[in-house]
């Protein structure tokens, strides 16, 4: 369990956390190759299709439930309520066996509802990890309330992991089981294998989080008997605390996430009742887009969503302690880490968007068309991470509607564009591309002025935004340059593509340190601070005086 927290504390568990989504996003961009070479891009469409109701399904039911415990029993913490930290976490548990049982049943039965045919079994495969997620989360929610997010992170690697070799080897094995049937029939069995990795993978997440617990039960008691607080809550009390803090969580988490599925189904219906195009050859579009350059830019998002999982406790124990100035130094701390992480990952995936692709998903026959979406969509990865980061702040403190608001209206933007790009237009894959910006854009600009109104918070333009560009574009050129450089040399993608990748991050650290867009003292609050400082003044890239 995590010791008294310091001022930068939540920083670096956001950092471990950070570090463990990436690398998951890593594992995953490098088994979804292989697994896609098995499946192909139909099989590809089938899985992304399920796994997109699949993940609507599990944030109504209990994806949402990690922020709204770790909201809940951080307020609780902060105050020394032991007792009642611990009753809200049973709570939590009780919530998720309900909610998500009915759920997965739900899923299991009515999966013809959301997807057509046979490829409903993909659907299926998925109904008995919606109801393990939620144990999971409220495990993970619990320990990330107490300021500790090494047994998230852990069990989350140790899920990706599990993931990504079942995955593969269901899909080969199902496939091999239906071999003499038409090529829909195997793409279909192999994407019903992916689902069954991604099953077996939080059955793992959820063992460990278990052993994690019983490790640290006798500490947690131990802290139980000696609360000397009068007042229990009742878990009637509890139950209602928990869904006044819940219900809107999963509105607005739902909501945002709402718009990935609703586009799908609006593609498709327009494809195959208009256009005339069958299921499979919608299935290969949508699963070049979704399965491959979407994959991708959710890698930098990957610290976004680390940030705001850490903000969400972090901020609920400021706001909890009447500490406006803490909440709002926290809040741009996070918001700088989060631009001068998103915005070189936006424009390094724009400048080497086609080698990229190339290396994770080298499929010829869609190479030159996903190379294009993701350059088109990486400028998304600056707009989801700032809206994600600003979703866990309003949550953080209490604000917990405003992010409901703000997605409906971006939502409802976004549908009427999309309706009428397809109807009155051929872009085709195109417009859903359109659709992500305009939707991006509008929900981080709607949830940045709802965290300035709320707490006072204040953007420097100049160090949030200008500076992290420049250096940025910088980077861009660099690393454009020396792969094209390198590739009139050497043939091979892998080679000119790595040094190029090195050379832009050498290349942005040092132009965002000599423009000054971060101080000394911001450094020092991340993880290896005093190491990236130490090695900053031996480079002569801090001008400050100690």
């Amino acid at each position: 369990m995590a010791k008294k927290s310091s001022s930068n504390h939540y920083l670096k568990q956001a950092g471990i956390l950070a570090a463990a989504g990436i690398l998951c996003r890593i594992i995953g961009i490098l088994y979804r190759s292989p697994l896609t070479s098995i499946i192909g891009d139909e099989g590809n469409g089938y899985y992304t299709s399920a796994y997109n109701i699949y993940t609507i399904i599990l944030l109504i039911s209990s994806y949402s439930i990690p922020s709204a415990v770790s909201k809940i029993i951080a307020s609780k913490l902060a105050l020394k309520e032991y007792r009642n930290a611990h009753r809200i976490f049973r709570c939590a548990l009780l919530y998720v066996c309900v909610i998500g049982g009915a759920a997965s049943l739900f899923t299991f039965f009515g999966a013809e509802l959301f997807l057509e045919g046979e490829a409903a079994i993909v659907l299926r495969v998925f109904s008995p990890t919606i109801f393990l997620s939620g144990f999971a989360g409220v495990l993970r929610g619990y320990f990330q309330a107490h300021g500790s997010m090494v047994q998230t992170s852990f069990s989350q690697i140790a899920e990706q992991i599990l993931n990504a070799v079942i995955s593969i080897f269901a899909a080969h094995m199902l496939i091999q089981t239906v071999q003499t049937k038409s090529s829909t029939t195997q793409a279909i069995y192999g994407a019903a294998g992916s689902a069954l990795g991604t099953g077996s993978g939080v059955a793992v997440a959820l063992l460990f989080m278990l052993f994690v617990y019983v490790l640290n039960r006798n500490m947690l008691n131990g802290r139980i008997e000696k609360d000397r607080h009068r007042y229990t809550d009742t878990y009637g009390d509890i139950l209602k605390g928990m869904l006044r803090t819940v219900t809107p969580i999963i509105l607005s988490t739902f909501i945002y996430n709402f718009s990935t599925s609703f586009n799908q189904t609006v593609y498709a219906k327009v494809m195959m009742n208009v256009r005339g195009m069958s299921l499979a050859q919608t299935a290969t579009a949508y699963g070049v887009f979704a399965g491959k350059a979407m994959v991708i830019i959710n890698i930098p998002i990957a610290l976004a969503a680390s940030l705001s999982a850490a903000m969400i406790p972090a901020i609920s124990k400021s706001n909890a302690l009447g500490s406006d100035m803490g909440t709002r130094k926290k809040a741009e701390d996070a918001m700088l880490t989060t631009m001068l992480i998103a915005i070189p990952a936006a424009v390094g995936l724009f400048a080497l968007a086609r080698p990229i692709m190339q290396l994770l998903f080298p499929q010829p026959d869609s190479l030159e068309l996903a190379s294009e979406l993701l350059a088109m969509i990486a400028v998304t990865v600056i707009f989801y991470s700032l809206s994600t980061l600003t979703n866990g702040i309003l949550q953080g403190i209490g604000k917990v509607n405003l992010p409901v608001r703000n997605a409906g209206i971006a939502l409802a933007v976004q549908t009427a564009l999309l309706i009428g790009i397809l109807m009155f237009t051929e872009l085709d894959l195109y417009a859903l591309v359109i659709c992500l910006i305009v939707y991006s854009l509008l929900m981080c600009v709607l949830n940045s002025i709802s965290v300035r109104r709320c707490i006072g918070v204040k953007e420097d333009f100049k160090t949030m935004f200008f500076l992290p560009s420049l250096a940025a574009a910088i980077m861009g050129l660099a690393a454009k340059g020396t792969y094209m450089g390198l590739n009139q040399l050497i043939e091979s993608n892998v080679i000119c593509l790595i040094p190029s990748m090195i050379v832009a991050v050498c290349v942005y650290a040092a132009a965002v340190l000599k423009f000054g867009a971060i101080k000394r003292e911001q450094l020092l609050g991340f993880p290896k601070g005093d190491l990236i400082v130490r090695i900053a003044g031996k480079c002569h890239l801090l001008n400050e005086k100690k």
